[in-house]
């Protein structure tokens, strides 16, 4: 029998909803203020190519880390809404990757919202974050990711700018002011993950990154 925990909720609410749509420019939601591109994909687009190309050479393993992902937000969904979980019926491969990243979750608590709708005039992008909580008692956006092994920080700046966003997007819309984005990963080779950092650290980089997105949807634009 794992060891669980019962996890506090403290939910606050937002007005509003989001609507999804994909567009050739990426995902874009609906909201009270206007349709604005997801936040995954302006952060994500200067790597869209790149990863575009990967899948078309590994479609497979695109179908299986795709589900993956699918599959490891859901349970830990289920957990931390404190459901009942027969985990001997879960997959080998969603167990292990599981048992790596409890430890984890059994220092988040308080837990404000899960798969929080937000959105941003200011910024003027939208998105889901996975967890708002405190995380060894501090406020904090935190991000959930399975990979195949390891991350290099160099390499996720990515996840950090789209943790900044969701901070900003939380204040905006709440006045709740976050001091740290909390990324959780657990991989398939057996280890484990932890990135914690301060949202201002990418606030400029956040900024940049929009400028760039905009500049790239209106060269496409002109060219079409």
């Amino acid at each position: 029998m794992l060891p669980v925990k019962k996890f506090t909720h403290d939910i606050i609410s937002i007005t509003g909803s989001l609507q999804e749509a994909t567009t050739s420019s990426g995902r874009s939601y609906s909201t009270p203020d206007g349709t604005f591109p997801s936040v995954t994909t302006v952060v994500g687009f200067e790597k869209q190519q790149f990863f575009a190309e990967w899948r078309k050479k590994n479609p497979k393993e695109s179908v299986r880390v795709t589900k993956r992902g699918t599959d490891f937000h859901a349970l830990i969904e289920r957990y931390i809404n404190n459901e009942d979980i027969n985990f001997d019926e879960l997959m080998p491969n969603m167990m292990d990757i599981f048992l790596l990243i409890q430890p984890m979750l059994h220092r988040i608590d308080n837990i404000r919202m899960i798969e929080a709708p937000l959105w941003s005039s200011l910024l003027e992008l939208a998105g889901r974050t996975d967890c708002i909580a405190e995380f060894d008692g501090v406020l904090s956006i935190i991000d959930f990711k399975a990979s195949t092994k390891e991350k290099r920080k160099q390499d996720i700046e990515n996840y950090f700018m789209q943790a900044t966003a969701y901070a900003m997007m939380l204040q905006e819309r709440t006045g709740l002011k976050v001091e740290q984005f909390v990324i959780l990963i657990a991989c398939e080779d057996g280890t484990s993950q932890i990135f914690i950092d301060k949202p201002i650290n990418y606030v400029k980089k956040l900024s940049n990154i929009i400028h760039r997105y905009k500049d790239h949807v209106n060269a496409q634009r002109t060219n079409s």
